[in-house]
């Protein structure tokens, strides 16, 4: 009789073990199945995040920033520090150390909530029993009450650029770069291609990148894309739009990419190492049977309702393989809604508040409606504007680039959205995530007490400009 469990999970990324530790604090006994091994074959729990993406790519980001400051900007506040060197090595341990740190993390709150892991593959069978696959190929069947997908996804290969695992190379492989590469393309200039792009720029990298797309960040309101393609030239961020690459060539240590530029003529340009960043697709291989029940939708996500339930009653899926952001943000809180809905609770998500932001310098980062799908939606509204130029703290930091932006519905005042473009707008933006989430209105932050001097003041200034009450810069007149 093999072992029954109230929750099976399948994943231990952001989704799956965050959903994990909730049931398991829920009183459920609960089990977790994750397939991730090391680069020394050691299984690691934390999925793509953890261990090759948003907090991997963080290390390496504050690094190259932190080097960039000292050789660039440290002289404004008086501080010499004569030639500065960037040791790529030490850079990419001390990544690995916090990786290594963050993941046994998990596995220690894993035994402290009770929670079993299982480490191999999952598959969901028919009556919501689950195939377990472990890594030296043994196979078990798992019996559940409830079963949770959370599987997360995988970087989309293109054929003009097939990953050759040391010059061309996807997220993964850009992570662990031994040394600066003098020449380095990037195919999208998405959040991965730009965060990687930076890190790389910063220490020396001549980059170009490549978007097919003929708008620049067209995910972005419209306002924040413009600043940040001016910001990212003064980079030197050679960011082209329009480049559909049509090919790839390895030549010795080097390859040459062939692409069409925004007037359609081919070019081509040779780099030392090339990203794909493209996006990402849902990972569903293996992982369910022919007869499991559950259905996918057309571009292979799994297909649920509001609460993330599946067409199988008792079978969920959360994160990635599911509609919306793919966001490990939203992979968690999905997690937890879901955990909570198995132990009888009401939950509830609201898809309406979820920030998105890449980690560039300045960052961007925002939530809610823009001003482009208001516009298509008809609906009437105001804006404020505030720039961190006009900001105290901003300028004894060094750091004025970027604006805040909140647009609020013209007649009831209450807030659609947030775009913020600075050096801690992933921060900052939290502040508009919980007032929309509240449902307030600009007035309302707009008579709020803000500490001063902090950056912060930029938010209080946006929502007082929304009604041309700003103190700290001149108001706009309205158009009547």
């Amino acid at each position: 009789m093999s072992e029954k469990f109230d929750v099976i999970v399948i994943g231990g990324g952001p989704g799956g073990y965050v959903a994990a530790i909730r049931a398991a604090q829920m009183g459920l006994k609960t089990a977790c199945i994750e397939k991730w091994l090391d680069k020394d074959n050691k299984p690691r729990l934390g999925g793509t995040c953890l261990n090759v993406g948003c907090i991997p790519s963080k290390a390496l980001l504050d690094s190259s920033h932190k080097y960039h400051d000292a050789k660039e900007s440290y002289g404004v506040h008086g501080i010499s520090v004569g030639d500065v060197s960037m040791d790529v090595n030490a850079m990419v341990d001390r990544k690995d150390k916090i990786v290594d740190q963050l993941t046994s993390g998990i596995t220690g709150l894993f035994k402290a909530n009770g929670v079993t892991s299982f480490e191999g593959m999952g598959k969901v069978l028919a009556g919501k029993k689950v195939e377990f696959t472990a890594h030296d190929g043994t196979v078990t069947v798992l019996d559940a009450d409830n079963v949770i997908l959370a599987t997360g996804s995988v970087p989309v290969n293109i054929p003009p650029a097939p990953r050759t695992g040391d010059i061309i190379v996807d997220n993964e492989g850009a992570l662990d770069f031994r040394d600066i590469p003098k020449r380095l393309g990037v195919i999208g200039a998405g959040v991965i291609g730009l965060e990687l792009g930076s890190v790389w720029a910063r220490l020396g990298s001549e980059v170009v990148v490549l978007e097919a797309q003929d708008q620049f960040l067209n995910v972005c309101d419209k306002d924040i894309a413009k600043e940040a393609a001016k910001i990212f030239k003064k980079q030197h961020l050679d960011i082209r739009v329009g480049a559909r690459v049509t090919g790839s060539e390895i030549k010795g240590e080097e390859v040459e990419v062939t692409f069409l530029n925004a007037k359609g003529e081919e070019q081509k340009q040779t780099f030392d190492k090339l990203i794909v960043a493209v996006g990402r697709k849902p990972f569903t291989d293996g992982c369910l049977a022919a007869d499991s029940g559950v259905k996918l939708d057309e571009r292979g996500f799994v297909f649920v309702d509001d609460q993330c339930r599946t067409s199988v009653p008792g079978v969920f899926a959360i994160g990635d393989i599911v509609r919306g952001p793919m966001l490990a943000h939203k992979a968690s809180e999905e997690g937890v809604m879901v955990a909570d809905i198995i132990a009888g609770h009401k939950a509830q998500m609201n898809y309406d508040c979820i920030p998105s932001v890449i980690y560039t310098h300045p960052e961007l980062a925002w939530v809610g409606k823009n001003e482009q799908e208001l516009k298509a939606a008809g609906v009437n509204f105001k804006v404020g504007k505030f720039p961190f130029a006009a900001s105290g703290r901003a300028m004894a930091a060094n750091d004025t680039d970027g604006f805040v932006k909140i647009i609020a519905d013209e007649e009831t005042d209450r807030i659609l959205g947030c775009h913020i473009i600075g050096g801690q707008a992933a921060d900052l933006i939290a502040q508009a995530v919980i007032a929309m989430e509240f449902g307030s209105t600009a007035e309302d932050i707009a008579l709020t007490v803000f500490a001063h001097p902090t950056v912060s003041e930029a938010v209080h200034e946006a929502a007082l400009a929304v009604d041309g009450h700003a103190i700290h810069i001149a108001n706009r007149k309205k158009r009547k």
